[in-house]
């Protein structure tokens, strides 16, 4: 198994800041993925760039009219959820992760099980186990694209939101 560490002295809030990082060569699924991290923790500011940044980490398709409902039923209301990826984003201080900005990413035996796909995992500091990213590679050139953001699932709360806490 292995794991690969990206820190951004800070995350990109549109797709210029995003192909400006030197993650955006998207030569490897890992880099793919720490960069879809990264473009969803903009969601609050702005829906649209996210999508843009997306469009660009996809590849030859874009985002779907059902990928941006996904996303909205999944970050509305909990824009938190992308932070929690980070380093030093915990439940106790409302998943504020610590500046500059790390995330890991990693594999497993099955990760890849078929040819020209992956499925890579990021751990969430508000769940008990990794969660996944599926990606696609482009023969042609190379790259690594986005193919479902599988990790948006509900998370533990932000301790001040905590009605228990």
């Amino acid at each position: 198994m292995a794991t690969e560490k990206f820190t951004f002295k800070d995350l990109p809030k549109n797709l210029t800041e995003l192909k400006a990082l030197p993650e955006a060569k998207l030569d490897t699924p890992y880099k793919t993925c720490a960069l879809a991290l990264a473009a969803l923790c903009a969601y609050e500011n702005s829906a649209d760039s996210v999508y843009e940044m997306l469009d660009f980490l996809k590849g030859p398709e874009s985002v779907s009219l059902m990928e941006k409902q996904f996303l909205n039923d999944r970050l509305k209301g909990k824009y938190y959820k992308a932070f929690s990826f980070f380093a030093g984003a915990t439940p106790d201080n409302g998943y504020k992760p610590t500046a500059p900005y790390t995330i890991e990413v990693s594999d497993n035996p099955y990760s890849f099980n078929d040819e020209n796909w992956a499925v890579l995992y990021v751990k969430s500091s508000g769940a008990d186990s990794v969660r996944p990213v599926k990606l696609r590679k482009k023969p042609s050139t190379g790259e690594w694209f986005i193919n479902d953001i599988q990790c948006l699932a509900d998370i533990r709360v932000p301790k001040e939101e905590d009605p228990w806490a």
